[in-house]
């Protein structure tokens, strides 16, 4: 009797077990399909992820749209114009934000993964490079020396080290990371494509980590884009920057438009996949941030393009949509 109730108990607790085995497999099925179908084109959710830089602009007009539209999804992740363009690549998103034009790398992934996009300028940006508050001795910089503060390969540990007669006080820097389109953009122009910045900066993707850094250190400086500074300018002080006329210039809207604000006047993006656009809700989220883009980026911070370049995307996008 002993033996027949083991073995019925054996066989009860095998079932159980058989069970869960299957209702784990199926759970975990289910999830790696919702998580492959994240992006595909007939979903209801519009997906963007990239630049940092962009991301206050996008979200403002994420928002803006679901007011109009309650029923609309949109998701608008930072994981910096390099990460974006991985997960564009990868099938995750309708949408890239960058903060600076595709590299060729990232342009052959896109080839190699079959997938056709279109680029757009949504607005224009003044990289600004920043100090604290209590900062009274840096008036301006040059890019000379902003490489020689920045490079990898310079010797400069305090601001004496900079110009003669600023205070022998260490300095401390706070970049973007590297995934950053801002990073990439500040090496470019500051360090050369050879450059490398230097090891003892304290890199961040998230803006905010940097103006946190910057406004906590008085010998701190830092860069990031236009907004993030005028959001906390109150806390900041932007360096004018000797441009390609010998003039010191600090970041505005006027002075970005301009292009006087140089070399640190750049166009911002978004990639918009071309498969997506058969889905109505990329479609119409699209169409509705090259229509508003000019207004909400500059009620964020940052300047817009001319109303005739917007129409231009505009025109654009219904061409590769067959509208």
């Amino acid at each position: 009797m002993k033996s027949k109730l083991l073995f019925l108990a054996t066989a009860i607790l095998f079932l159980i077990v058989l069970a869960a085995c299957g209702n784990t497999e199926e759970s975990k099925g289910t999830e790696e399909d919702s998580q492959s179908a994240n992006a595909e084109s007939d979903g209801p959710e519009v997906v963007v992820d990239g630049s940092s830089t962009v991301f206050p602009i996008m979200e403002a007009v994420a928002e803006e749209y679901q007011k109009e539209n309650p029923d609309a999804r949109v998701n608008i992740g930072t994981s910096g114009s390099g990460g974006g363009f991985e997960k564009f690549a990868a099938g995750e998103t309708h949408i890239s934000n960058a903060s600076r034009p595709i590299k060729d790398e990232e342009k052959a992934s896109l080839e190699e993964a079959g997938i056709d996009y279109t680029e757009f300028e949504i607005a224009l940006d003044g990289l600004s490079i920043v100090v604290n508050k209590e900062n009274d001795w840096v008036d301006e910089l040059t890019v000379k020396e902003l490489n020689k503060m920045w490079s990898s390969y310079g010797d400069v540990t305090t601001w004496a080290d900079v110009r003669e007669g600023w205070p022998e006080e260490e300095i401390q820097f706070y970049s973007p990371g590297a995934d950053s389109g801002t990073f990439d953009y500040f090496s470019e122009v500051v360090l050369g494509e050879e450059g490398e910045i230097r090891q003892d900066a304290s890199l961040s993707e998230d803006d905010n980590v940097l103006v946190q850094g910057v406004t906590g250190s008085k010998n701190g400086i830092g860069y990031f884009g236009y907004a993030y500074y005028a959001e906390n300018k109150e806390q900041l002080k932007a360096v004018p920057i000797v441009n390609d006329s010998g003039e010191a210039v600090a970041p505005d809207q006027e002075t970005v438009q301009s292009g006087e604000y140089n070399p640190f006047s750049r166009p911002l993006f978004v990639y918009v996949k071309h498969s997506a656009l058969e889905n109505e809700a990329v479609y119409n989220f699209t169409e509705y941030a090259l229509k508003n883009a000019g207004a909400i980026s500059e009620s964020v911070g940052y300047v817009g393009k001319p109303d005739s370049a917007y129409e231009e995307a505009l025109q654009e996008l219904d061409s590769i949509a067959g509208k």
